[in-house]
């Protein structure tokens, strides 16, 4: 059922800004601006800076989780000291008494432990959801704010991966940062127990495990690198599968599905071949710790049996330093495997703030577009009134497109290629990553410099730079055949903001003759349409499109060959219902189809770009130009 809404009524995080940013609020997690000095911004100098933003972010939960991680590890160094006092002055002195206080005083730590432990998951799992949640969130209102910009920062797949992959990451890394906070606090309490009963085995503890821990960094290097390679390429193997899908139909066509195919597969055994790199590197970091862990173990139980032969310890006190050595290989493989998280975190938040400190190249101005302003593009010299139904007409098809691209202030499509990174390696591929980021920086400050000068179209005489960008997309939309459908309901695809009637929604779905959408659903408003409208014809899905952009209503819209793929019979209905739905409104179609050039109030010819010719259809087809692009638009029609 359609509903209202309200876009003034405050959302629930909005209703007390103070509160918002003071770590009194954790799920579902706050999202605010990305720019510097904005609430909520992320910290994005540099990759160790963003995680600990991200953990500060949290609020409480991550110092409760480290708190929680160090109930649950310290009972763990305690029970082995309450065990040597049991044998030695319970068991050895025969004393029932002391035996049993000492084992109840033993089962109540080892129950505050199992509590804390419980604790401790239980925050870790919170912890988890909100880092994901989060930066999906982020990465979702990240590529809202860039737009048509997104592909022109970060390719689709790099996008796809920081939501699905470096999310989950990210949780991994925090819980495994409180983790080893818990462990070192936990560690040195074991040395503060080992110092008041052996100042030798302590002093070897604390001077051992730096130097096993050093031992271990010679490799870490090329974990990262491996875990940088392997990333990398997933995300590359991501844009190629989204490329696939989204092109599946055409590929079919044309017959390319085997080249597709064979491009899919090279870059999975790729990614294959870097998962097995970064598999060796991970299991010597872990048979290093094991190995350090089992050496510390067996000196200090050495040590100890020595001591005790010597009259230096008690048996209690040797039983109390081999739960410390046992206990201790917890602690040791808590660092090296944080080691590993805290490397894999930093590759993810690098990818991360890549995409996060993207910036929209506007300025941000304060003047607002009229109601109905007058538009002009000065490089082609189309001007467009309001309420006019304007056709444009040219004989290349690029010359409207990029029009209608200016009239939306949009960038035009990125020329020039990055390199490759296939089957290059060592010394070759790291230029190939420095040159492909070279390329990704210079188109940054082209857009940047096309941005900060006049756009070169007026509204009402003044130039598009002098505008809000918020304000000119509220009255110029732009509908192309690149637009695309999500997963969701019909409701969903005709109206995604929620924010119309259903008549307003069923006019703009009879105006696109999409009826037969609807009636060929099961459910028909609820009925599901798959991601980028898979199930439904090119025409059904273009007709959806059009609908969308009519239910939209703005006072400026702008159509890129709307009927490209639909019938003769159904573009003729949609001339018609088109120019009386959109009356009063200013509407701009780029099209060579005479069922619409019919109903248009004036059409205006376009040669090499520029306006040569302007009036009603009948008036134009005395122009030659004119005739020869309507005819070849017929002959594409027949065809």
């Amino acid at each position: 059922m359609f509903r209202p809404v309200d876009a003034s009524t405050p959302r629930p995080h909005d209703r007390d800004p103070s509160l918002r940013w003071e770590g009194r609020h954790d799920f579902p997690p706050l999202v605010g601006g990305f720019r510097a000095g904005e609430p909520g911004a992320p910290d994005v100098r540099s990759p160790s800076r963003f995680l600990f933003w991200l953990m500060r972010s949290m609020g409480w939960v991550v110092p409760t989780m480290t708190l929680a991680a160090l109930s649950w590890l310290v009972p763990g160094s305690v029970t082995p000291w309450l065990l040597g006092r049991a044998i030695d002055a319970g068991i050895l002195s025969r004393d029932l008494a002391a035996t049993l206080g000492w084992v109840a005083l033993l089962l109540g730590v080892i129950a505050f432990g199992v509590a804390g432990g419980i604790l401790f998951h239980t925050l870790a799992v919170r912890m988890w959801v909100i880092a994901i949640h989060g930066t999906q969130r982020r990465v979702g209102r990240k590529a809202a704010d860039l737009g048509h910009l997104l592909g022109r920062r970060v390719p689709t797949g790099e996008a796809l991966s920081i939501s699905n992959s470096d999310s989950d990451q990210f949780g991994a890394t925090i819980e495994a940062f409180g983790h080893v906070m818990a462990s070192a606090l936990s560690f040195l309490f074991v040395c503060v127990l080992m110092f008041s009963t052996s100042p030798t085995l302590g002093l070897v503890v604390l001077v051992a495990t730096p130097l096993l821990l050093a031992a271990s960094l010679p490799v870490m290097r090329p974990l990262t690198a491996a875990q940088t390679a392997e990333r990398t390429e997933s995300s590359n193997l991501t844009s190629l599968a989204t490329d696939i899908v989204a092109g599946l139909r055409i590929l079919r066509g044309i017959g390319g599905e085997q080249t597709f195919a064979h491009n899919y597969e090279r870059q999975s055994q790729k990614v294959r071949r870097l998962g097995i790199t970064l598999g060796t590197w991970q299991g010597v970091v872990e048979a290093i710790s094991v190995l350090l862990s089992g050496i510390l173990l067996v000196v200090l139980v050495y040590l100890g049996a020595q001591q005790m032969l010597a009259g230096e310890l008690t048996v209690g006190e040797l039983i109390s330093f081999f739960g410390y050595a046992v206990f201790l290989v917890t602690p040791m493989r808590t660092f090296f495997d944080s080691a590993q998280r805290w490397v894999q975190g930093l590759v993810a938040a690098r990818k991360t703030i890549a995409l996060f400190a993207a910036d929209v190249p506007w300025a941000h101005r304060g003047r607002q577009v009229a109601e109905r302003p007058v538009l002009r593009d000065e490089s082609s010299g189309v001007e467009v009134h309001p309420g006019q139904f304007l056709a444009v007409v040219s004989a290349d098809p690029e010359a409207s497109a990029a029009l209608a691209d200016r009239l939306g202030r949009y960038l035009p499509p990125l020329t020039g290629e990055e390199p490759e990174l296939d089957d290059l390696k060592g010394r070759k591929l790291r230029l190939a990553r420095k040159e492909r980021a070279r390329v990704r920086a210079e188109r940054a400050r082209a857009d940047a410099e096309r941005a900060a000068q006049l756009w070169g179209v007026t509204a009402d005489g003044i130039d598009y730079a002098e505008y809000d960008l918020a304000s000119l997309r509220e009255r110029v939309v732009v509908s192309d055949t690149g637009a695309s459908l999500f997963a969701g309901t019909l409701q969903d695809a005709v109206d995604p903001w929620g924010a119309h009637t259903r008549e307003e929604a069923e006019r703009a779905l009879r105006t696109a003759s999409a009826e037969d959408v609807y009636d060929g659903l099961p459910g028909g408003w609820q009925g599901r349409i798959d991601e980028k409208g898979r199930g439904l014809s090119g025409g059904q899905r273009q007709r959806i499109v059009l609908a969308r952009a009519l239910v939209r209503d703005p006072e400026v819209l702008v159509l890129v060959e709307p009927t490209s793929a639909v019938d003769a019979h159904t573009e003729s209905r949609i001339a018609e219902r088109l120019v009386e739905h959109r009356r009063g409104r200013t509407t701009v179609v780029t099209t060579a189809s005479p069922l619409l050039l019919h109903r248009a109030d004036v059409v205006a010819l376009l040669v090499e770009g520029r306006e040569v010719a302007r009036g009603t259809h009948v008036e134009l087809q005395a122009h030659p130009d004119y005739r020869r692009v309507i005819a070849r638009g017929m002959e594409d029609d027949d065809e």
